[in-house]
């Protein structure tokens, strides 16, 4: 294998400069990443993948989500694929191998295929205020997932999809489904799951609040329960244990769900729920993030920024790769979600993603390089004795 170019190596401060590269430097820049089937037929070789696959087949007929009939001569038949993911623990062990039926939704057609497409998720701030009145309050953060929650969405449009390939019907290799629930993959499919949802929470008695459409509380008495959803994660939290428990098993009557007990891992957020306190942080996404960009040796450095720097789009000119700057702003980004003391530093930097230098990168990586010398920093929300938590919705 040819020499690492300088470039990648992160003890030195020269910058990837624009040109050719090797091969070699393109994949050190790579992703670890876990072996995924690229097809069917390399899945149905393997006994878990093919496992995975006959999961989502299951739902899918438990949801009665398809019937197979004649191709009509009318109307327009979409094609599905399989699409292959390794789901992870939060300490980046395998947790499971998921295999999704997806339709080709991009041969869809505005005003035949599908009309409305927006469906709203909770905001991070939603999350984080959800923490933080819930350690006030001394209450604690459940989750619950809905299996292949987009199956469950109902559709209003006629829809056909082709027979998925490798599980075809022997006999029946003409006819086609006709779609009556959504699948993962149709431009219409978040919106009904999220009409679906919402139309059962409402009529279970939850009030929506005004501010977040994914926020619903329930009031009964001296007690409380509140949901935050999440696509097809809901984050509960109640005044009562009892009241909880009955949600959950309502639940799971109405639909397929995963208890998932207390909230410890979600979004790449790692949480420790403790009396009246919540701690959250992303240290194994930071971990990744040294991985990724080849600094897992790197100086430490003690503040994320030099605060006699001063930097400005004209800075050098030796420019560097865009791509490779615009990724390492995009994880620190995220990592924000926790680490608010990078916060200003990620926002200045930010401003250069369409013309970095070498001086950006470096002011760049001192983030990441300060952020290796804070791995285990978080945010924790803790009860403060002289306020009233208050719910408005």
């Amino acid at each position: 294998m040819p020499e690492t170019s300088s470039w990648l190596d992160e003890r030195k401060d020269d910058p990837p400069v624009r040109g050719t590269r090797l091969l070699s430097d393109i994949y050190q820049r790579c992703n670890i990443a876990i072996c995924e089937p690229a097809d069917h037929k390399e899945a149905l070789g393997n006994p878990k993948w093919k496992k995975a696959m006959g999961d989502e087949l299951f739902m899918i007929e438990k949801n009665k989500t398809w019937e197979l009939v004649d191709k009509p001569q009318d109307m327009k038949v979409i094609g599905v694929k399989w699409v292959f993911r390794t789901k992870l623990n939060a300490d980046g062990s395998i947790n499971k191998k998921k295999a999704r039926l997806v339709v080709k939704g991009y041969a869809q057609i505005f005003g035949v295929d599908y009309f409305d497409t927006f469906a709203p998720v909770s905001r991070l701030d939603t999350i984080r205020l959800l923490f933080a009145l819930s350690a006030q309050l001394g209450w604690k953060v459940h989750q619950m997932d809905v299996k292949s929650a987009f199956l469950n969405g109902i559709l209003e449009e006629e829809i056909y999809v082709e027979q998925p390939e490798g599980v075809v019907v022997e006999g029946k290799e003409d006819r086609v489904y006709r779609l009556h629930k959504a699948l993962y993959g149709l431009k219409q499919a978040p919106r009904a799951w999220y009409s679906r949802i919402d139309d059962y929470l409402l009529g279970f008695g939850f009030e929506k609040s005004l501010s977040e459409s994914t926020l619903y509380v329930k009031y009964n008495s001296n007690e409380n329960l509140v949901i935050s959803l999440y696509v097809g994660d809901l984050l509960i939290t109640r005044s009562s244990a009892k009241l909880i428990d009955k949600f959950k098993q309502d639940m799971m009557q109405a639909f397929e769900m995963t208890d998932l007990g207390l909230m410890t891992f979600f979004l790449g957020m790692e949480i420790e729920q403790r009396k009246y306190e919540f701690l959250i942080c992303q240290k194994n996404y930071a971990k990744e993030i040294l991985k990724k960009f080849r600094m897992e040796d790197c100086k430490e450095m003690t503040t994320p920024m030099n605060q006699k720097q001063k930097l400005s789009k004209d800075d050098g000119v030796e420019k560097v790769d865009e791509t490779y700057y615009r990724s390492l702003i995009g994880c620190l980004m995220y990592l924000t979600v926790t680490r608010p003391d990078i916060l200003y530093a990620v926002s200045v930097l930010s401003r250069f993603m369409h013309c970095p230098s070498g001086k950006h990168l470096k002011a760049t990586k001192r983030i990441v390089k300060y952020v290796k010398g804070t791995i285990n920093y978080g945010v924790k929300f803790q009860k403060e004795p002289k306020y009233e938590a208050v719910w408005v919705f």
